[in-house]
């Protein structure tokens, strides 16, 4: 019977009868008739309406054990657990270890979109190689089963790279713009990972100093070229034809 199914899924939450009304916005009177046996076949409605507000509390009680799960700083992680992360949360995967990331900012957002129209203006126009993406999609790095990274933008020069649900393999060009959340990770273990990995050239945009820091590994190593958003920055994996405004 409903009735015990009812029973049972309502200690389960260790809800009272007055939480699951709040939750459900099922009559309190009604949900008591249901549990005393008088009403023995409730409506559809009423059931349905009963049964969603357990599922959200269970898809919560499951995206909350995900990240607590997650965020053991002495396991190394995996591709595996990465697809069991909620839909919602954003994370990165370096080297065996988790990394949350916040929300964008329209700042950063409206950053990108610079990039974007700029770059594929350019390689439209000079039918240039390479395919332009931005956050969030995914980029296995090192090919391998730790690491899935989601630079805020990039350029893709192999098409072999490119793959229906991912990124395989090191960007060509790579851009991070730099927040509070993700500034250590961007100018220290990204900088590293991404030169190690073969990226050629990485670009960190400073919104606060107004400033842009260029790596060309492929001449300059770590050695960066900086930038203010009043300056014209060339992109060197087009020999500089490229060059990127960031003010106005």
């Amino acid at each position: 019977m409903y009735r015990d199914i009812l029973r049972e899924k309502k200690e389960k939450m260790n809800w009272t009868t007055e939480e699951l009304s709040n939750r459900s916005g099922v009559p309190i009177g009604t949900i008591n008739k249901i549990l005393s046996g008088e009403t023995a076949s409730p409506r559809y409605d009423t059931m349905q309406a009963l049964d969603e507000a357990f599922r959200e509390e269970e898809a919560l009680m499951l995206r909350e054990a995900a990240i607590y799960e997650a965020s053991d700083e002495t396991r190394e992680y995996t591709l595996d657990d990465y697809y069991r992360l909620p839909d919602d949360v954003r994370a990165e995967l370096i080297d065996g270890k988790f990394f949350f990331m916040q929300s964008p900012t329209s700042t950063h957002q409206g950053m990108l979109v610079k990039f974007v129209y700029q770059s594929m203006n350019f390689i439209m126009q000079h039918q240039g190689e390479g395919k332009t993406f931005v956050a969030p999609l995914d980029v296995q790095l090192d090919c391998d089963d730790k690491t899935m990274v989601q630079p805020d933008f990039m350029i893709i020069c192999d098409k072999e790279k490119i793959w229906k649900d991912r990124i395989y393999g090191a960007p060509d060009f790579v851009v991070e713009v730099l927040s509070p959340s993700t500034k250590k990770r961007d100018t220290d273990i990204k900088l590293l990972k991404y030169k190690k990995a073969g990226v050629r050239e990485y670009w960190i945009v400073d919104t606060d100093k107004e400033r842009v820091i260029c790596y060309f590994f492929e001449e300059d190593g770590l050695m960066p070229n900086v930038y203010t958003f009043q300056s014209k920055v060339p992109v060197r994996i087009y020999d500089g034809e490229l060059e990127i405004r960031l003010d106005g």
